[in-house]
């Protein structure tokens, strides 16, 4: 029997997520990212900067998968409170890390280091840290929980950092088909009959809009990669059936 691969959930945290004050730019990134070494995300939350949420929500998801991810709350301000709610979820210290505390130290000019500051070098007790090459302040593991800042850059370096220690499965294989001018309507049934004939796979039907026409763009999903490409030899087959003109991979624009 093969064995599965792990999955992954990532808790978005903060409440200018919420708020739409910010726009996530994060869950892209990881998705892709965490696919391509065989770790498939198959959850996302959101969440507020609340301290029984955080921790409710960090236990509830740590037992059910293989990896969790969390982005954001772990900066110098008041409502940066990620790190200290993951130490209360694991019934853990939260205390000065040696290493992140020395790195900080060394960073900033004498006096710098102020307490604002010494909040991004305060962990639960055992944790392992993600290096950041960006702004120094490093994210944390902790048990099987990733904790990585929210800012999009500063997020995607530490996970460099960090994915060449994280056991994956296969890659996950993806193929892309799209078509002007083919409406959903015309292909359900037979996208339903390819899914129905390739049922280990993911098989997603997306339409688009854009001046001078739509049209729809069918993916073809799955960590067996020559069962991917015959399902997309399926699908464009059967948008040719249909009138359409498939091309390969996302539309432009």
């Amino acid at each position: 029997m093969t064995e599965r691969s792990p999955i992954a959930c990532l808790l978005v945290i903060g409440n200018e997520v919420l708020s739409g004050r910010t726009r996530d730019a994060n869950i892209q990134f990881l998705a892709t990212r965490l696919g391509e070494i065989g770790i498939p995300m198959r959850e996302v939350r959101v969440i507020p900067d609340v301290r029984e949420t955080i921790i409710r929500t960090v236990n509830e998801v740590r037992e059910a998968f293989d990896h969790v991810f969390t982005t954001g709350g772990i900066g110098p301000t008041h409502d940066d409170i990620t790190s200290e709610c993951i130490a209360a979820a694991f019934g853990l210290p939260w205390e000065p890390h040696p290493e992140a505390w020395s790195r900080l130290e060394r960073h900033y000019a004498p006096g710098e280091f102020n307490p604002a500051r010494q909040r991004m070098a305060t962990m639960p007790r055992g944790a392992t840290l993600i290096d950041n090459a960006i702004s120094i302040a490093p994210g944390f593991t902790i048990g099987n929980v990733h904790v990585l800042a929210g800012v999009p850059r500063i997020m995607q370096a530490m996970f460099e950092s960090l994915a060449p220690k994280l056991r994956g499965g296969p890659p996950v294989a993806s193929r892309t088909v799209h078509a002007d001018g083919v409406m959903e309507g015309r292909i359900a049934e037979g996208l339903a009959a390819i899914q129905a004939r390739w049922p280990a796979l993911d098989i997603g039907s997306y339409p688009y809009y854009r001046m001078g026409g739509g049209g729809v763009a069918l993916v073809a999903k799955g960590v067996d990669a020559e069962a991917v490409e015959s399902a997309s030899r399926d699908i464009t087959t059967l948008l040719r059936a249909v009138g359409g003109k498939p091309v390969q991979g996302e539309p432009p624009g």
